[in-house]
Protein backbone atom coordinates (compact mmCIF):
# COMPACT_ATOMS: atom_id res chain seq x y z
CA UNK A 1 0.00 0.00 0.00
CA UNK A 2 1.37 3.34 -0.82
CA UNK A 3 0.69 6.41 1.31
CA UNK A 4 0.75 9.93 0.92
CA UNK A 5 2.78 12.15 2.85
CA UNK A 6 1.35 15.62 3.55
CA UNK A 7 3.58 18.61 3.25
CA UNK A 8 3.92 19.10 7.08
CA UNK A 9 5.02 15.97 7.54
CA UNK A 10 8.58 16.15 8.94
CA UNK A 11 9.65 13.46 7.60
CA UNK A 12 8.70 14.48 3.58
CA UNK A 13 10.31 18.06 4.47
CA UNK A 14 12.95 18.80 2.32
CA UNK A 15 16.12 18.58 3.58
CA UNK A 16 20.08 18.97 1.76
CA UNK A 17 20.32 16.93 -0.86
CA UNK A 18 20.97 13.32 0.13
CA UNK A 19 23.85 13.26 -2.67
CA UNK A 20 25.52 15.98 -1.21
CA UNK A 21 24.78 14.39 2.24
CA UNK A 22 26.59 11.45 1.79
CA UNK A 23 29.36 13.15 0.21
CA UNK A 24 30.12 15.39 3.24
CA UNK A 25 29.73 12.93 5.55
CA UNK A 26 32.21 10.54 3.37
CA UNK A 27 34.72 13.14 4.13
CA UNK A 28 33.80 13.17 7.51
CA UNK A 29 32.26 16.58 7.41
CA UNK A 30 28.67 17.18 9.85
CA UNK A 31 25.73 18.80 7.78
CA UNK A 32 22.94 19.92 9.83
CA UNK A 33 19.87 18.05 8.60
CA UNK A 34 17.28 20.19 10.38
CA UNK A 35 16.01 22.73 8.10
CA UNK A 36 15.37 26.37 9.94
CA UNK A 37 11.60 27.59 10.31
CA UNK A 38 10.58 29.23 7.69
CA UNK A 39 7.04 31.71 7.73
CA UNK A 40 3.92 30.33 6.15
CA UNK A 41 5.01 26.56 7.53
CA UNK A 42 2.96 25.35 10.28
CA UNK A 43 4.13 23.50 13.55
CA UNK A 44 2.68 20.13 14.93
CA UNK A 45 1.14 21.77 17.73
CA UNK A 46 0.02 25.09 16.34
CA UNK A 47 -3.74 25.38 16.47
CA UNK A 48 -5.87 22.29 18.29
CA UNK A 49 -3.75 20.27 20.82
CA UNK A 50 -2.24 17.39 18.97
CA UNK A 51 -3.53 18.87 15.61
CA UNK A 52 -1.69 20.30 13.07
CA UNK A 53 -3.26 23.33 11.20
CA UNK A 54 -2.17 23.70 7.56
CA UNK A 55 -1.69 27.68 6.62
CA UNK A 56 -1.38 26.22 3.05
CA UNK A 57 1.48 25.96 0.72
CA UNK A 58 4.26 27.93 0.93
CA UNK A 59 5.59 28.94 -1.99
CA UNK A 60 8.60 27.31 -3.43
CA UNK A 61 12.05 28.40 -3.02
CA UNK A 62 13.73 28.42 -6.38
CA UNK A 63 16.60 25.20 -6.71
CA UNK A 64 18.74 27.84 -7.62
CA UNK A 65 18.74 29.38 -3.57
CA UNK A 66 18.16 25.94 -2.39
CA UNK A 67 21.94 24.44 -4.11
CA UNK A 68 23.32 27.71 -2.69
CA UNK A 69 22.01 27.34 0.42
CA UNK A 70 23.60 23.58 0.57
CA UNK A 71 26.69 24.78 -0.61
CA UNK A 72 27.19 26.98 2.30
CA UNK A 73 26.19 24.68 4.59
CA UNK A 74 28.69 22.27 3.09
CA UNK A 75 31.47 24.93 3.58
CA UNK A 76 30.29 26.05 6.96
CA UNK A 77 30.73 22.20 7.52
CA UNK A 78 34.72 21.88 7.49
CA UNK A 79 36.37 24.60 9.90
CA UNK A 80 38.46 25.92 7.84
CA UNK A 81 35.77 26.81 5.08
CA UNK A 82 33.81 27.98 7.32
CA UNK A 83 36.36 30.48 8.31
CA UNK A 84 37.46 30.99 4.62
CA UNK A 85 33.70 31.69 4.11
CA UNK A 86 33.48 34.67 6.93
CA UNK A 87 36.82 36.43 5.47
CA UNK A 88 35.13 36.28 2.03
CA UNK A 89 31.81 37.82 2.95
CA UNK A 90 33.47 40.09 5.49
CA UNK A 91 35.77 41.12 2.24
CA UNK A 92 33.50 41.41 -0.66
CA UNK A 93 30.42 42.83 1.55
CA UNK A 94 33.05 45.61 3.07
CA UNK A 95 34.31 46.41 -0.29
CA UNK A 96 30.47 46.69 -1.98
CA UNK A 97 29.64 48.96 1.29
CA UNK A 98 32.43 50.74 0.40
CA UNK A 99 31.80 51.68 -3.03
CA UNK A 100 28.34 52.23 -2.12
CA UNK A 101 29.31 54.69 0.54
CA UNK A 102 31.36 56.58 -1.55
CA UNK A 103 28.99 56.74 -4.68
CA UNK A 104 26.47 58.28 -1.89
CA UNK A 105 26.59 61.92 -2.83
CA UNK A 106 27.33 61.52 -6.61
CA UNK A 107 24.29 60.65 -8.86
CA UNK A 108 24.08 56.74 -9.24
CA UNK A 109 23.54 53.84 -6.78
CA UNK A 110 25.40 54.51 -4.29
CA UNK A 111 22.45 53.74 -1.07
CA UNK A 112 21.55 50.88 -3.47
CA UNK A 113 25.03 49.60 -3.17
CA UNK A 114 25.32 49.84 0.48
CA UNK A 115 22.67 47.95 0.71
CA UNK A 116 23.46 45.02 -1.57
CA UNK A 117 26.45 45.21 0.36
CA UNK A 118 24.89 44.29 3.71
CA UNK A 119 23.22 41.76 1.73
CA UNK A 120 26.27 39.93 1.25
CA UNK A 121 27.04 40.50 4.71
CA UNK A 122 24.05 39.09 5.78
CA UNK A 123 25.01 35.94 4.25
CA UNK A 124 27.16 35.63 7.04
CA UNK A 125 26.25 37.49 10.10
CA UNK A 126 23.58 38.00 11.91
CA UNK A 127 23.68 41.78 12.98
CA UNK A 128 23.43 42.32 9.22
CA UNK A 129 21.20 40.61 8.75
CA UNK A 130 18.55 42.10 11.44
CA UNK A 131 19.88 45.95 10.04
CA UNK A 132 18.74 44.33 6.71
CA UNK A 133 15.11 43.25 7.63
CA UNK A 134 14.93 46.56 9.50
CA UNK A 135 16.17 48.72 6.53
CA UNK A 136 13.01 46.51 4.39
CA UNK A 137 10.53 47.29 6.13
CA UNK A 138 11.26 50.92 6.61
CA UNK A 139 11.27 51.07 2.91
CA UNK A 140 8.11 49.66 2.37
CA UNK A 141 6.55 51.44 4.95
CA UNK A 142 7.60 54.39 3.26
CA UNK A 143 6.54 53.71 -0.43
CA UNK A 144 3.44 52.21 1.41
CA UNK A 145 2.63 55.46 2.70
CA UNK A 146 4.09 57.41 -0.20
CA UNK A 147 1.22 55.13 -2.65
CA UNK A 148 -1.72 56.15 -0.51
CA UNK A 149 -0.93 59.58 -0.60
CA UNK A 150 -2.63 62.15 -3.00
CA UNK A 151 -1.44 62.88 -6.51
CA UNK A 152 -0.20 66.33 -6.31
CA UNK A 153 1.25 65.12 -2.68
CA UNK A 154 3.58 62.40 -4.61
CA UNK A 155 4.72 65.25 -6.86
CA UNK A 156 6.15 67.43 -4.13
CA UNK A 157 7.50 64.53 -3.03
CA UNK A 158 9.08 64.10 -6.15
CA UNK A 159 10.02 67.69 -6.84
CA UNK A 160 11.95 67.78 -3.08
CA UNK A 161 13.52 64.49 -4.26
CA UNK A 162 15.07 65.76 -7.46
CA UNK A 163 15.86 68.96 -5.61
CA UNK A 164 18.09 67.37 -3.01
CA UNK A 165 19.62 65.34 -5.49
CA UNK A 166 20.37 68.27 -7.54
CA UNK A 167 21.92 70.15 -4.92
CA UNK A 168 23.89 67.03 -3.67
CA UNK A 169 25.23 67.09 -7.24
CA UNK A 170 26.32 70.68 -7.66
CA UNK A 171 28.57 70.81 -4.02
CA UNK A 172 29.75 67.07 -5.39
CA UNK A 173 31.40 69.23 -8.33
CA UNK A 174 31.74 72.32 -6.75
CA UNK A 175 33.67 71.12 -3.97
CA UNK A 176 35.38 67.71 -5.44
CA UNK A 177 36.37 69.24 -9.04
CA UNK A 178 36.22 72.89 -8.11
CA UNK A 179 33.51 73.94 -11.05
CA UNK A 180 30.45 75.85 -10.48
CA UNK A 181 27.93 74.63 -12.49
CA UNK A 182 25.21 77.62 -11.67
CA UNK A 183 27.66 80.12 -12.04
CA UNK A 184 28.62 78.51 -15.63
CA UNK A 185 25.07 78.71 -16.33
CA UNK A 186 24.86 82.09 -15.73
CA UNK A 187 27.71 83.37 -16.99
CA UNK A 188 26.21 81.32 -20.29
CA UNK A 189 22.52 82.39 -20.01
CA UNK A 190 24.16 86.52 -19.76
CA UNK A 191 26.47 86.24 -22.80
CA UNK A 192 23.84 84.13 -25.32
Amino acid sequence: MVTNRSSVDPVAAPGPPKVAVRAAEKRGYDVPMEQPERPGRSTPDAGRPGGVTVVGEPPRRPRWRDRVSTTLDLIRANPTGRIALKIFIAIAGALVVTIGIALIPLPGPGWLLVIAGLGIWAVEYHWARRLLGFTRRHVHGWTQWVTRQSLPLRFVLGAVGLVFVGVVVWLSLKLSFGVDVVAEAMRYLATH
